[in-house]
C-alpha cells in the first residue's frame, strides 16, 4: 500500500492551475494538501494553457512535503484523460475525479492511471486517487465508490453541485448538507478511507466557518476543503488534539495497558469510566498528534 495512503489530510487548499502567481507558492501557508484544479475554476478555451501551468509547477516548484492533488475535468468531458496524463508526468501525489458517481468512474480513472505512470516511469501506485461525490446518486453510493479501488484514499463532499441536485441551495446552517455528511463519512470508515468535508464559501464570516468546522470534525471527518488560506489555521486548530487531549489519550493507554495485564476490564481515568472501547481512540488521538507535529509524549 502507499505508506501517502493515510497521510495528514486535515486542509486540502483549492488552486487555480492556469494561475502560476497562485500555485508557485501556497506551501507558505502550510496546508496539508493542495488541490491544483483543472476544472471548474477554468474556461474552457484555457484548459490547454492550464495544463501547461500545471506541469511547469510540478516539475519545478518544491512544495515543501505539501500534497500535489489534480482535480481533473469530468468523465463527461474531452478534457480528463490529457489531464490524467500530464498531471501524472508531471509528478502530482494524486488525482481528484470530479462528479463520481459510481464505483466504474473510479475504475475507468484507475486504468488511465496506471497507463500514464507506465508511460512516464512513476512507479507503480505511486499516483493515488479521491472522489468527489456531487449528486444525490453518488450520495446513495458512497460505500462501492469508496471499494472501487486500493488507491482510493478518500472521498470528498462538493456542497454546491448537490445541494443544486436536491433542488435546494447552500445555507449558513448546513441543514441542507448533513444527510449527505453522515452518510459518507459512514460509507468511508466502513471501507478504510478518508472523507472531507465542502468548501465554506462566505470569507466574511469566520465564525461561521469555525462553527462548521466544529460540526463535521464531530461527525467524523478527517479534514475540509478550503479556498483562502485564512481559513487554514482555524481547521488545523479544530483538527489537531489538544494538549488536555493528548493528555487524557496517553493515561487511557497506558491505564488499559496495565488492567488487561490484570485481568481489569472496566475502571475509571480523570473521573470518567473506561473500557477497552476507548483504547483505539485514545491510540488515534496520539497518532494525529504525532502527525500535526504536537506530540511531546513517549507512546
Amino acid at each position: 500500500m502507499n505508506p501517502n495512503k493515510k497521510r495528514l489530510r486535515r486542509t486540502m487548499m483549492f488552486l487555480n492551475a492556469q494561475k502560476p502567481g497562485l500555485i508557485k507558492d501556497p506551501y507558505i501557508y502550510k496546508p496539508d494538501s493542495i488541490m491544483l484544479d483543472l476544472e471548474d475554476a477554468v474556461a474552457e478555451n484555457q484548459k490547454d494553457a492550464a495544463r501547461f501551468s500545471l506541469y511547469h509547477a510540478l516539475k519545478t516548484i518544491d512544495y515543501h512535503g505539501c500534497e500535489r492533488v489534480v482535480r481533473i475535468n469530468g468523465l463527461d468531458t474531452p478534457y480528463w484523460k490529457e489531464d490524467i496524463r500530464c498531471a501524472v508526468a508531471g509528478g502530482c501525489d494524486a488525482i481528484r475525479i470530479p462528479k463520481t458517481e459510481s464505483a466504474q468512474d473510479v475504475k475507468v480513472v484507475e486504468e488511465e492511471v496506471i497507463q500514464a505512470e507506465k508511460d512516464f516511469g512513476r512507479e507503480e501506485g505511486s499516483v493515488l486517487i479521491m472522489a468527489a461525490i456531487e449528486s444525490a446518486r453518488g450520495v446513495m453510493r458512497a460505500l462501492d465508490i469508496c471499494e472501487a479501488s486500493d488507491r482510493l484514499f478518500g472521498i470528498a463532499l462538493s456542497g454546491g453541485d448537490y445541494t443544486k441536485d436536491l433542488q435546494t441551495h447552500i445555507t449558513g446552517t448546513g441543514i441542507e448538507l448533513m444527510g449527505a455528511r453522515q452518510n459518507m463519512v459512514i460509507a468511508a470508515r466502513a471501507a478504510g478511507v478518508q472523507c472531507f468535508d465542502t468548501v465554506y464559501t462566505d470569507l466574511d464570516n469566520m465564525e461561521g466557518f469555525k462553527q462548521d468546522v466544529q460540526t463535521i470534525h464531530l461527525m467524523g471527518f478527517d479534514g475540509k476543503s478550503i479556498i483562502n488560506p485564512r481559513q487554514i489555521d482555524i481547521v488545523h486548530e479544530i483538527f489537531t488534539p489538544s494538549q488536555k487531549d493528548i493528555i487524557f489519550a496517553e493515561k487511557v493507554v497506558r491505564e488499559i495497558d496495565d488492567k488487561k495485564a490484570k485481568g481489569i476490564g472496566v475502571f475509571t481515568v480523570d473521573g470518567k469510566m473506561i473500557d477497552i472501547a476507548f483504547y483505539d481512540g485514545a491510540k488515534r488521538t496520539i497518532e494525529l498528534a504525532k502527525a500535526s507535529g504536537v506530540y511531546k509524549g513517549d507512546l
